[in-house]
């Protein structure tokens, strides 16, 4: 059974969705939770916990994630482990994850994975920017794309992996 729950943050909603022992899904307005019951489930419990403590800047103090389960291609996979690894307060281009993740010239194949990621947030792919340092696509927008970089202190300077 799907469980969900809408958070109220600084960007606005956050719908969260638990199936099995797993967070499957963390996406911003605009998403409808069809067919999810809104309850409680102890992985939204670590959820809305990460995510309060993220709102709260506690990079020192943050919780371990939940559980996530992310359901792409092994590709996606593979981007989205190394765009996780994408620590606060830095960012990446598309570029360097696609050098990371072995596809030097797969950067919009990168682009593409990230806008599948189905866990923003938790999975930070609002962390990478175009190789300039501008910020391009995000699922949640670019204003709350930069509204989390600078929360994060990324805005100041740039730095890669």
């Amino acid at each position: 059974m799907r469980v969900g729950r809408i958070v109220s943050t600084s960007l606005g909603p956050l719908h969260l969705v638990v199936e099995g022992e797993a967070l499957v899904s963390a996406a911003f307005d605009g998403w409808a939770l069809d067919g999810v019951k809104l309850g409680d489930h102890e992985v939204l419990g670590l959820a809305v916990e990460w995510v309060d403590a993220w709102q709260k800047g506690a990079w020192e103090a943050m919780p371990p994630l939940p559980p996530l389960c992310l359901q792409g291609t092994d590709f996606q996979a593979t981007v989205w482990r190394a765009v996780a690894d994408i620590p606060v307060g830095a960012t990446a281009s598309y570029r360097d994850v696609a050098q990371t993740v072995g596809r030097p010239l797969g950067a919009q194949a990168v682009g593409a994975a990230n806008g599948a990621n189905p866990v923003l947030l938790f999975v930070p792919c609002h962390r990478v920017v175009g190789v300039d340092g501008a910020l391009t696509g995000y699922a949640g927008g670019l204003e709350r794309k930069r509204s989390m970089l600078a929360h994060e202190g990324a805005l100041a300077q740039r730095s890669l992996f």
